[in-house]
């Protein structure tokens, strides 16, 4: 089970890195340097993979790159086609207020939501990968920018760490000689 939960976030991984992100996704998306933008975008989709694989609901930290998402589904053959091919199926969008009501976990407080984003950027990040949601909106210059406090992310990846490493504790073979 282990070896197909990787290949689900591998597979999106992937999708994300290959996308081809057309000017029209930054229409209603100002801000610069756009390359930022565009990996904020490329990390939130990843992030997505292990949410909708475990029926979750994650937070989107950043109003830039929401911007950019939301210019993205509008690009409907080109995302419906990245949706296929990162997660087997369709990605949607849920604004605040919009989602049906038995989808489970969109109406926690968006504290929770975001604490859920961490966890899933921890599941898909590369070995010493830095994360650029947490505060792009501050360096793309956004009024009100959204974000996720610095401390609070690093409590909930070092717990994320944590339980890993419990996990692989208790499932390593023993090497204790018999």
């Amino acid at each position: 089970m282990w070896r197909r939960r990787a290949d689900l976030i591998d597979r999106a991984n992937a999708a994300a890195a290959g996308v081809e992100l057309p000017s029209a996704v930054y229409k209603t998306c100002p801000w610069q340097p756009r390359a930022l933008i565009e990996t904020g975008l490329r990390q939130w989709l990843r992030c997505c993979a292990p949410a909708l694989r475990d029926g979750q609901v994650i937070g989107m930290p950043s109003r830039a790159v929401d911007e950019a998402w939301h210019g993205f589904i509008l690009c409907t053959a080109r995302y419906s086609a990245f949706c296929k091919d990162a997660y087997g199926r369709y990605l949607h969008h849920h604004p605040e207020g919009g989602a049906p009501d038995d989808i489970a976990g969109v109406n926690d407080p968006l504290d929770e939501q975001l604490g859920r984003t961490v966890v899933a950027w921890a599941l898909v990040a590369g070995p010493d990968e830095h994360c650029v949601l947490w505060d792009l909106d501050e360096k793309v210059g956004v009024d009100h920018p959204w974000r996720i406090d610095r401390q609070r992310v690093a409590a909930i990846q070092a717990a994320v760490t944590t339980l890993g490493r419990e996990r692989q504790n208790r499932t390593a073979p023993s090497t204790r000689a018999q």
